[in-house]
């Protein structure tokens, strides 16, 4: 088993595989800022709690029960929807074009940071677990 095959790995690569779809579709919303009739998309939120649900049993990411104290849990599961949903905005311009191209930047820029963040929680930890291997 490689190390990141670890379930841990594998919820960090799955946000980052979020974010990279997310940065297309941004971009997309800029590119058709002045197509008539456009409405701008987002993808529907990548949250922690859709990835643990315990009703389902069959996610990767599970607690080992050690004891009959302990918690049971589900886990993270590979197939968490992304689907492209249409983003309500309050400001449209005549021709029915809804994409305002300072939120669509500022969107941009937040998932930069999101991206940033997993990627170097990614690599922190894969160095950590390195050197615990040492």
């Amino acid at each position: 088993m490689a190390l990141t095959d670890l379930p841990m790995f594998q919820a960090l690569r799955q946000k980052m595989q979020w974010h990279q779809q997310r940065q297309g579709v941004l971009a997309e919303n800029v590119a058709n800022a002045d197509t008539p009739g456009y409405r701008s998309k987002d993808l529907k939120e990548l949250s922690f709690s859709d990835m643990v649900d315990a009703e389902q049993g069959t996610g990767a990411l599970r607690p080992v029960v050690t004891s009959a104290g302990h918690i049971t849990s589900g886990g993270i599961s590979a197939g968490v929807g992304t689907k492209v949903s249409k983003a309500s905005s309050f400001e449209r311009t005549p021709d029915g074009n809804s994409v305002v191209l300072e939120e669509q930047m500022m969107k941009i820029a937040q998932n930069q940071i999101d991206y940033q963040t997993a990627t170097s929680l990614y690599s922190r930890s894969l160095g950590m677990l390195k050197s615990a291997l040492k």
